[in-house]
């Protein structure tokens, strides 16, 4: 299908300073507000412009994203403030690294996922935002942390196909989106080529479906776009805020598109930047990857 397509319905009354990581698990629609450290979940699958949203947790530093940890309902891996935790319910935390730790420019974790051979995938951004800064983090099974690319200013994503052996990495400041390929066994990944390079605003986060089609939230252009796996763009779904920033596919069919925006750094925010919008998609997503921990990784590491 392609065009543009009428506005899409707004999930809650809340507005967020930096929506991003939304994640269909479990049924309900999670998601995070980085800058006040929130991770949240939608009453009623987010069919309520009216309702809040459920604060779960509340962290004292930048909350980027979380993924669930298989088996343990309520129970999170998550890229925060400057690495790696798992986030039990109540908020409690048992960190496995902090590799941004005394980094040459101050640098928290940003956007996050899991793969679907179990793996934990985390990059991370300086905050005032500085060229080629950032990195990618890989978290194994057995809670290694390993830096396995450098270089980026801003990663969003990893976006990860049905199979897990392709993984799309944007770097927003740079408006691209890399396509990488993944070795399952080992989790290496090759040389980033070229999937897809804007003329303006930043791809930010991605949801990849079922057929292997792209969809990625346009920073500062107020629009979603979807690309075939081709890497040929055949819709856009236009919103009325400036800033999206993180996509998923859910619902219980899913193919209800969520899409998260944010208002920081806007100096007169709309009505609706901030807020978490839905529309509906041709082609459903694949189930969200969970981390797939080692035996006795639960329960380890230095509790903060």
């Amino acid at each position: 299908m392609s065009g543009t397509d009428p506005t899409p319905r707004v999930c809650s009354s809340d507005r967020l300073a930096l929506g991003e990581g939304p994640r269909w698990a479990g049924g309900r629609l999670h998601l995070v507000d980085i800058l006040t450290g929130r991770l949240l979940t939608a009453r009623d699958g987010g069919d309520d412009p009216t309702a809040r949203f459920d604060v779960v947790a509340t962290l004292p530093e930048p909350l980027g994203a979380v993924a669930p940890v298989a088996g343990r309902p309520g129970h999170w891996i998550a890229a925060a403030g400057t690495g790696i935790c798992l986030l039990g319910p109540g908020g409690d935390t048992t960190w496995l690294a902090r590799p941004e730790d005394g980094a040459p420019s101050p640098a928290r974790m940003n956007d996050a996922s899991a793969d679907p051979h179990g793996r934990f995938w985390a990059g991370s951004m300086a905050y005032d935002e500085a060229e080629g800064a950032g990195s990618l983090y890989r978290v194994d099974p057995d809670g290694t942390v390993s830096r396995v690319l450098t270089g980026i200013t801003i990663p969003n994503g990893p976006a990860f196909g049905a199979d897990g052996t392709t993984m799309y990495l944007t770097d927003t400041a740079r408006r691209v989106v890399r396509r990488h390929t993944v070795d399952p066994e080992s989790g290496e990944i090759g040389p980033g080529t070229v999937f897809t390079e804007l003329a303006s605003g930043g791809p930010d986060g991605m949801a990849v479906d079922a057929e292997g089609g792209l969809w990625t939230a346009v920073w500062g252009k107020g629009v979603v776009h979807h690309f075939t796996r081709e890497g040929v763009r055949d819709r856009t779904v236009e919103l009325p805020a400036s800033q999206p920033a993180g996509v998923c596919l859910g619902g219980d069919d899913l193919r209800t598109l969520y899409v998260t925006s944010a208002r920081t750094g806007l100096g007169r925010p709309g009505a609706l930047d901030g807020a978490v919008f839905a529309t509906r998609a041709d082609v459903p997503g694949v189930p969200v990857p969970a981390f797939r921990p080692a035996p006795g990784l639960l329960g380890t590491g230095t509790g903060a």
